[in-house]
């Protein structure tokens, strides 16, 4: 739809009602006079700072009659002090400028709309991210500020091979999508991909920032948990995955980085493997493997032990519960993941000023409730502690849960149909992490199929990453 030429009363009429200025306290219209033409600035209260049009207005006023201002390119040139100006004659594009901070300008006898960037969107200090925490290194994080987050990428890698392309999303909310990657190296039928799903995505709004995009570039299989995407709010570890050839998707709102495509050892680094010496480095993969496996492997090969679907050596004679057993230990296990989930949710949900003394009386008063009662038996106690503290090794929730829903899967089976069980199920989790592909439909479990013995070896042994070889 084109603004109407001619007439300014009846131009900036229309542009009230599609703008419904007279409905919305935070949507400001500032009429003046420029030399002797009418002006009128549009813009949404606390998307500008108020020293910039003020600014922006002496500059205006200083303009005398004299002066030729029915030239709107003359105007910009040498009259409008400011970097970031466009023009428009659509009004779709003036009242998505605005509703996304952006300061319009009209002026009688200009052609064009004046829209003017000088927009500050309201945020927090760049810190650390509670979740993706390091022993040594950047302590910066991403913010709920595009500009922000790509800055904060760009301050790491200074090539122009790096590339970042914003698209809007969802038909209500238009909501901005910045694709960021290395020209040089990235998947060009990957990023074809992605550029075409975002362009064709029929979705009023991404309420759910990365969430609801990821549903909706990517229609998974429902009945295999494990992630497609990787997320993080650490700038340095997306600079990392844009030098590997990755894909960094940022979504307006979120603090966090969706990074594209990923294996299922990628999930597994972390920034600290490089804040480290390689030996350092090498051993911290060693100990997040081995505990995550254990922690998926321990219940159910414990109830192996205890309803003597394995005959118990006299070695491990002491795992064997001398208690006397109330309740199920099959129903103690599945009992208290759920109530490990509770307490996580009873944790988010609880005033930061509340939240140690609460742990403290959950951890002493309940249990020992539970153990002294009856319910629970300490060894089952003892395992489901290491189970849910080991979820933290890693910084994937989405792997978290994964292992999480097999966990209970293989502690099912196993009890139904005992060994058989458990070893079918085992069998079925190795299935599908071999069957899942990643979003740009390859081997989900790269560098093992296909084989590359060099890359198989880097996944266990920390090496430098990025380097240049010098001649």
């Amino acid at each position: 739809m084109k603004i109407v030429k001619g007439n300014f009363n009846n131009t900036l009429n229309d542009i009230n009602k599609e703008l419904r200025v007279d409905e919305s306290f935070d949507l400001i219209y500032r009429t003046f006079n420029i030399a002797d033409k009418k002006a009128v600035f549009y813009f949404i209260d606390g998307f500008v700072k108020d020293d910039i049009l003020e600014k922006l207005m002496e500059s205006f006023f200083s303009i005398s009659k004299d002066d030729n201002t029915s030239d709107y390119h003359k105007f910009i040139k040498e009259k409008l002090p400011y970097i970031e100006v466009d023009i428009t004659t659509d009004m779709e594009t003036l009242k998505l400028n605005v509703m996304s901070g952006v300061v319009a300008l009209l002026v009688e006898d200009f052609e064009k709309i004046i829209l003017i960037d000088a927009r500050t969107y309201p945020m927090r200090s760049v810190e650390e991210p509670t979740k993706d925490k390091v022993f040594r290194g950047s302590k910066d994080g991403f913010v709920e500020t595009l500009v922000s987050n790509t800055a904060l990428i760009r301050r790491r890698i200074r090539d122009t091979s790096l590339t970042f392309e914003m698209f809007n999303v969802g038909t209500v909310s238009k909501t901005d999508v910045v694709v960021g990657y290395m020209e040089n190296k990235v998947n060009k039928k990957l990023l074809k991909d992605i550029r075409e799903k975002l362009n064709n995505l029929e979705i009023e709004s991404l309420s759910m920032n990365q969430e609801s995009l990821a549903e909706c570039l990517y229609k998974g299989k429902w009945f295999n948990p494990f992630p497609k995407f990787r997320y993080t709010e650490r700038p340095d570890t997306s600079a990392s995955a844009i030098m590997e050839g990755h894909i960094v998707i940022l979504v307006d709102n979120s603090p966090a980085a969706m990074i594209i495509p990923i294996s299922f050892f990628d999930i597994f680094e972390e920034a600290d493997d490089y804040y480290f010496p390689p030996i350092t480095g090498t051993y911290f993969r060693f100990t997040r493997a081995i505990v995550t496996i254990v922690a998926l492997f321990l219940t159910p090969v414990y109830l192996l032990f205890a309803y003597d679907f394995i005959t118990t050596p006299d070695w491990l004679s002491f795992i064997r519960i001398e208690d006397t057993i109330n309740v199920p230990i099959i129903a103690q296990f599945l009992i208290l993941e759920l109530a490990v989930d509770g307490m996580k949710l009873a944790a988010v949900n609880t005033p930061d000023m509340l939240n140690t003394p609460l742990s403290i009386i959950i951890g002493l008063v309940l249990g020992d409730a539970a153990i002294s009662s009856g319910w629970f038996n300490n060894e089952i106690i003892l395992y489901m502690a290491f189970v849910a503290f080991a979820n933290f090794t890693h910084g994937s929730f989405e792997l978290g849960y994964a292992l999480k829903f097999l966990r209970i899967f293989l502690l099912i089976v196993t009890r139904i149909f005992g060994l058989w069980g458990f070893i079918g199920g085992t069998v079925i989790i190795l299935l599908l992490i071999a069957f899942n592909k990643t979003v740009s439909n390859e081997s989900y479990i790269y560098p093992l199929i296909p084989f590359n013995g060099k890359e198989l070896l880097s996944v266990f042994i920390r090496r430098s990453k990025h380097t240049v070889n010098s001649k």
